[in-house]
């Protein structure tokens, strides 16, 4: 007979809250959990930035720059969740991915946040290849189109 498993208080990889047997209040536990899934099922941020919003509006979300002020004092790399009318702040893990709004481009984490750099189109050579350079060109706008590389 295989034993049953036991659960810590939080799940291992975005802390959502755990119910136990007979707890009070168990809407609170689950609208938490729920309030997290909205903010990072299929992310997307608005961009980065070190202040929170003038204005925030609920469903939006952020990645919080270095030296982060206001609100989001010392949560820098994090993502700012804004949920019924507050900030919830959520650690990225290895594998977190996002879309920035802001520059159209898809944003990973691994240790740190990561996105690929428009790379420069190509210039100078004793041989200049006008057909090469226009396939560079457009695999170049491509992989904009896609969200790989930002938008310029």
């Amino acid at each position: 007979m295989t034993s049953t498993i036991s659960f810590d208080s939080i799940t291992p990889r975005f802390g959502l809250p755990l119910l136990f047997a007979a707890q009070a209040q168990k809407e609170v536990f689950v609208n938490e959990s729920l309030a997290l899934i909205d903010a990072l099922m299929d992310g997307a941020i608005e961009g980065l930035s070190a202040t929170p919003p003038a204005t925030p509006t609920d469903g939006t979300n952020w990645l919080i720059g270095a030296s982060a002020a206001g609100d989001w004092a010392g949560q820098d790399g994090k993502l700012a969740c804004r949920q019924a009318g507050n900030w919830i702040f959520v650690s990225p893990t290895d594998g977190t991915s996002v879309l920035n709004r802001a520059s159209g481009q898809r944003m990973h984490f691994r240790g740190t946040w990561h996105s690929p750099a428009l790379p420069a189109a190509p210039s100078g050579g004793a041989t200049v290849d006008t057909e090469a350079r226009s396939a560079l060109a457009s695999l170049i706008t491509a992989l904009q189109t896609a969200g790989i590389f930002p938008s310029s």
